[in-house]
């Protein structure tokens, strides 16, 4: 009988513990890394998120990878990423994403400005004008090193303009 005590108690114990919390293993491509300080912005921002751990950066593959205690947790380090002006592709996993919160519309316009985007240096700059030298209709744009906002000017589909910056890692909000 006290054998099926203990296991009876041993039972009721796990029973209680609940599941295990599975960790959250992301990799985020695509991420605007053009230089050594772009990579460490990044792993600096994520390395700041309660939750999440072993934080790795490639500046070469423009790669961050992390591990994230719970879903949670993964989708708070999106949200501090974008928040910094990054912005990735986290794959087909649709449990965390980073949100569109540009408040770009869609249809086309003369001259639009984004702001929030990470630019800290030449680098970044180059990088955001390759981003968008693609998308029909773009003239011109005033990005300058340091400066988080920049018009971009001519006649183009606002939302595939943001959509290029998005894809090139860089996360915008469109300035009303």
């Amino acid at each position: 009988m006290t054998k099926f005590a203990v296991l009876t108690a041993a039972v009721g114990l796990l029973a209680f513990a609940g599941p295990a919390v599975a960790a959250e293993k992301v990799e985020l491509k695509q991420v605007h890394m053009c230089c050594g300080g772009c990579a460490k912005e990044v792993a600096k921002i994520l390395g700041k998120v309660e939750g999440v751990s072993g934080v790795s950066t490639d500046q070469e593959a423009n790669t961050a990878a992390f591990t994230a205690t719970d879903v949670k947790a993964a989708q708070k380090a999106l949200d501090a990423l974008a928040a910094g002006g990054f912005h990735g592709d986290p794959g087909k996993d649709e449990r965390y994403a980073f949100k569109d919160d540009s408040g770009v519309k869609a249809g086309q316009v003369k001259a639009i400005t984004v702001t929030g985007f990470h630019n800290s240096c030449g680098g970044c700059v180059k990088s955001f004008k390759d981003a968008i030298k693609d998308v029909k209709g773009v003239a011109g744009v005033s990005a300058k090193a340091k400066v988080p906002s920049a018009e971009v000017t001519g006649e183009f589909d606002a939302a595939e303009l943001v959509k290029a910056l998005n894809k090139a890692g860089f996360h915008v909000k469109v300035k009303e």
